[in-house]
């Protein structure tokens, strides 16, 4: 092997050990924690307490919330929490206040039962969703802000990391707690566990934002607006010039700088590109629990046998977008994901609670995410600018979940039509238009300069 090409491998591997990559694997965590618990977990403990699949299916829908956070991201993004944002700073601050809004949320949602209150525990799981999406907003603009362009897939990586690890901990740890000890002390557990991110924002540093020229000539903007309009009220222009500023400039500046048919190919691209995934994943411990599977074993052998393979996943995928490009590492990703569910329609179609079987499939799809979230995550940071930072990355989030997750609300009605083995191809078949549309992009010349990070 070259040894340059060696060294730059090994480069790409040791980045992992800075400080800001270990803040940000704790910063993962609490960000993945409150995701599971009101997906696959939180179906778990209604399908024991009897409620129908299609109402599983429906209750996804709360993960809606995090789809559209492009709304008040915008406020994250440009307004500072009086006195403990002055104190602490904005990012952080805005950190501190979802997570403990995400506590606060899990020790009522353990008092409650899906059975017999499930609305009172929808509208819970709303407050939640909406915590941990106002958390998201503020810890992306913080990893994005945080480390170079050259860094962004190691920071992706990391992210994921921390998250899958969250993710793990709110399924397996809170399935296998559920398990001996019951669910309310299984999500009072949860709730202690976001201390985890409470004390994270409060140690880490505040990034520098740097607001480069064009976002001074999009801020003119709002001073032209405010000079037309001064015979208007003065609470009127002010409320005016903030949605201009905070709202329609992150807009623009995205548009003026990808052009109109570049920007909504890359919207399309980014919209599907997680269709399979998202659509499987409601009816992933239902599916565990009808083939015959207890919660222990879902907790140990779905969830904690395959941990390894979801790290070794998230690291490859992070030096695959490092060394190869995000195009490769997105297309790899795909493939994988379409692997995994195959594999899925395989072991539904022998009907046979299997462990080593179960196994396998679990440790294939851990994998296969750990690339897939860490390409999409590097290339969309990628895509956005340094003066609206969270704003554009929250659009640009949103829309890679938003198409998903209304897909994903149906998947209890196509399971009962259709049953696992066929539902499980159906997924695999909706990673096929996201790389149609990578490969409309990967033919545009305007789209070379977003190829590959290697050469930086």
């Amino acid at each position: 092997m070259n040894p340059r090409r060696a060294g730059g491998w090994l480069d790409a591997l040791l980045v992992y050990g800075q400080p800001r990559m270990l803040s940000m694997l704790a910063l993962g965590f609490s960000s993945g924690l409150p995701f599971m618990l009101i997906y696959s977990t939180m179906s778990a403990w209604m399908r024991q307490r009897g409620v129908a699949l299609t109402t599983i299916g429906i209750f996804s829908w709360v993960g809606l919330v995090y789809t559209v956070k492009f709304v008040w991201a915008p406020v994250v993004d440009r307004l500072r929490l009086p006195g403990i944002g002055r104190l602490i700073g904005q990012r952080r601050s805005w950190m501190l206040l979802a997570q403990l809004g995400i506590a606060a949320t899990l020790l009522a949602i353990s008092g409650s039962d899906p059975g017999a209150h499930v609305g009172q525990v929808a509208w819970l799981a709303v407050l939640l969703a909406f915590c941990g999406a106002t958390q998201d907003i503020a810890i992306d603009a913080w990893r994005i802000e945080s480390a170079p362009m050259r860094e962004q897939g190691a920071m992706a990586a990391a992210y994921q990391l921390g998250a899958r690890v969250g993710l793990i901990v709110g399924s397996a740890g809170a399935l296998a707690i559920a398990g001996d000890q019951g669910w309310a002390r299984s999500y009072a557990t949860m709730a202690g566990l976001a201390g985890i991110g409470v004390m994270t924002s409060l140690l880490i540093r505040e990034p520098q934002r740097i607001v480069p020229q064009l976002a001074v000539l999009n801020e003119q903007r709002v001073v032209d607006w405010l000079n037309q309009r001064a015979h208007w009220p003065d609470g009127l222009r002010h409320a005016g010039a903030w949605v201009l500023g905070a709202v329609i400039c992150p807009v623009l500046d995205f548009f003026s700088r990808y052009g109109l048919q570049l920007g909504l190919l890359l919207f399309a691209f980014i919209g599907t590109y997680r269709l399979t995934d998202f659509t499987m994943g409601a009816m992933a411990n239902p599916f565990y629990l009808d083939l015959g599977f207890t919660l222990k074993q879902v907790a140990i052998v779905a969830k904690i046998y395959g941990t390894i393979w979801t790290f070794a996943g998230i690291i490859i995928g992070g030096i695959v977008v490092a060394r190869l490009g995000r195009m490769q590492s997105l297309v790899l990703g795909s493939v994988l994901v379409m692997i995994s569910n195959l594999s899925y329609a395989v072991l539904a179609a022998h009907h046979d609670a299997n462990v080593t079987g179960l196994a396998t499939v679990i440790s294939l799809d851990n994998f296969a995410q750990g690339v897939h979230g860490t390409a999409l995550i590097a290339f969309m940071s990628s895509l956005t600018s340094s003066s609206y930072t969270a704003t554009q990355y929250a659009v640009l989030s949103s829309l890679y979940a938003l198409p998903p997750k209304l897909l994903m609300g149906t998947s209890g009605f196509v399971v009962h039509a259709i049953g696992y083995p066929p539902f499980y191809i159906y997924t695999t078949l909706l990673s096929i238009p996201a790389l149609v549309l990578l490969y409309l992009l990967s033919r545009r010349r305007d789209f070379q300069p977003l190829r590959a990070v290697a050469a930086a």
